[in-house]
Parts: C-alpha cells; structure tokens; sequence
C-alpha cells in the first residue's frame, strides 16, 4: 500500500493536464483500478488481516480521491490565470455604438389603439388562433356556401382518415372572440378583439398572415349612433387630427345588420395622405350592428340587448399613418426597414402624452 500510495500520489503531482489526471484516477481508484482490485482480496483474507487491511485500503482511497481533487482544482485556476493573462481589454478606448432595439409598426398600432379604445370603455379580449368551424364562420351567421369557407381563401386544419370531429381553422378574423367573450362575459360588454388573422392570399396589400382589431359593444340601448361617435373619436385620436368626416356606406356582412362600409374623407396631395380634408375617399374599416342570430350564439338575449360591431386590419391603418408603401415589407424581416419605421422600445403610447412619438 505505500508503494502504491507512493506512486499515485507522485503522479498525480506531475500531472501536467485534466485528461492525464482523469487517466490516473482510472488507474488508481476506478473500477479495475489497483485499489480497487485491492479490495477485491479482502475476501481472500482472515478476519484479523481484514481488520487491519481494511481500513488501510480506504485511507489509501480517500488519500488519491483527495490529492486528484486538490490537482484538478490547481489545474482549473492555473488555467484561468492563463486566460486571463491573454485575454485583456483596454478600458481606455472609446465605446462602440450600441444599437438599440424598435417597435415594430404593427406592434406600435396595436398599443396605439388598445390604449384609445381603453379611453373609450372598451376592454381587451383574446382567444386562440385555431378556431372551431362553428366559432369562425356558423356563429357569425355566414353560411356553408360562402366564399369564405372555401379551401382556397381558408387555411382548414388537417384531419385524419375517419376522424368525425368538427373541422378546425386558421381563424380568418377575430371575430370568434366576440362570440368566446359574450359566451363567457354575458351582457353588457363593450371589448376589442386585436390579434393575427390568416388568409390564402398575398400581393402589394395582402398578406396570408395579417393583422386585424374588432371591436363589440352590447347594451339595451345602443345604436348606429353610438357605433358612428366611437369611430369618429378613434380616427381623430389614431391619427392625431382635429376632425374628420366619415361616410357610411351600405353593406353586407353576414354577422351584422344593416351593415356598413366606413369611408374617410382624404387627399393624396404630392402623393401625401391627409387624413379628414381634401375630396377623396378612402375605405378603411367595415361595421353595423350586430345580427339577432350573431348575438343569440354567443349565448345573450337578441330580444333584449343589441349593439354594434366593427373591423378594421391593423397592418392597413399602420400603412396610412405612417407612409408605409407595401404591406409584404411588414414581414420581411430587413433591419433596415425596422430601424426607419421603427418606434423607441420606451416611447409607450397614450393620449396624453402623444402616441407616436
């Protein structure tokens, strides 16, 4: 045992790195190691020779176990002073510039809105981006032969051979979370649905995945009234003027009735958009107030409550404010785009304060 004690111990001094040490370990103390085959004799021996070889072999194991512990640790900061010796900075040159992170614009509009619509007495509500069939298209009244429930204008979820279950979808608006929000709040409820939408098209103003915001109030006494005040307060405060003028144009929309298209007045000068003066028009949202079948399927009383609806796609109104060309740049990914139509991280917007600033 001294001979042995001798020579791992000496190697272990000598050891130059962690993949000798580790080898020496094997060697001494691991499960063919000698000190372990050591052990093995135990049973070879009297009682009165174990007594006393024993304890010598653990003793020898707790030595080598102990010195392969305190060499690793010498090693681990022999290394350390090394990289720290080669690894230096020079404190005293200048700083390099540190680009910071943006909003981007569709992130921007959203905060935008929720925080005029919150002024407005209207909540947030969310819900899950695949819907149920009946969710997305029965309970807002739209029939099975309409368009919009085709496969070509419709993402629909995969189902297996033989599976029964309901069809699922890409939501193509947030309009399902109306009807989830009056399921579970009831009546009354004044709430805006914002969130990512998906359809199968794409060009210059469409994209397969886009952004809208659908706004709900329901009361007893609500009317198109109410639904004009609220729109003519969101696009004077959205895009920071004085007043506006908007048209009402008669529509169809399966959930709403009568339903109707929303026009602002603008001009195009120099290529400019000014919005609320100038003798153009522009569409930007659809509404009306809510069909009887709509409400009854979001489980409220259409004999007693009624109100209104409205829709409007984020990614578009963040295009007019802000002079954005092509809605395909929205998703593109270019920092260089980002960092031009981007919004300071901090800069959180509200009506007092401003809310692009």
């Amino acid at each position: 045992m001294d001979d042995l004690k001798t020579k791992y111990l000496g190697q272990i001094a000598e050891a130059g790195d962690e993949n000798v040490l580790e080898a020496i370990r094997v060697a001494a103390v691991g499960k063919k190691g000698e000190v372990a085959l050591k052990m093995r004799e135990l049973g070879k021996m009297t009682p009165e020779e174990r007594q006393v070889a024993g304890p010598a072999l653990n003793a020898l194991k707790d030595e080598i176990n102990s010195a392969l512990a305190a060499k690793k640790a010498a090693l681990a900061d022999a290394a350390l002073d090394e990289r720290l010796r080669t690894e230096w900075l020079d404190v005293t040159l200048p700083s390099r510039p540190h680009r910071q992170g943006s909003i981007h614009p569709v992130s921007q509009a959203t905060e935008e809105l929720t925080a005029i619509f919150a002024e407005l007495g209207f909540s947030v509500a969310e819900g899950p981006r695949i819907e149920t069939d009946w969710h997305n298209f029965d309970a807002l009244n739209i029939p099975g032969h309409h368009p919009a429930r085709a496969e070509m204008d419709t993402f629909y979820m995969h189902r297996a051979e033989g599976d029964n279950r309901p069809p699922h979808v890409l939501r193509t608006h947030t309009s399902p979370v109306q009807i989830r929000s009056m399921e579970l709040q009831g009546a009354p409820i004044r709430v805006i649905c914002p969130g990512g939408v998906y359809r199968a098209d794409y060009d210059q103003t469409h994209t397969p995945m886009f952004h809208q915001v659908e706004g709900l109030a329901i009361d007893t006494d609500i009317s198109m009234a109410n639904l004009k005040w609220v729109l003519e307060e969101f696009v004077k405060a959205f895009f920071e003027v004085d007043g506006v003028d908007l048209r009402f144009r008669a529509s169809h929309f399966p959930f709403t009735e009568p339903s109707a298209e929303v026009d602002i007045r603008c001009s195009w000068e120099g290529g400019q958009l000014k919005i609320g003066e100038g003798d153009d028009w522009l569409e930007i949202l659809g509404s009306g107030m809510v069909h009887p079948q709509v409400i009854a399927a979001g489980g409220i009383d259409p004999e007693v409550y009624q109100g209104f609806a409205f829709g409007m796609g984020i990614d578009r109104i963040a295009m007019l404010k802000y002079g954005i060309p092509d809605l395909r740049a929205f998703f593109d990914s270019d920092l260089r785009w980002l960092r031009h139509y981007g919004f300071a991280a901090l800069d959180m917007p509200n009506l007092h304060g401003g809310l692009s600033r």
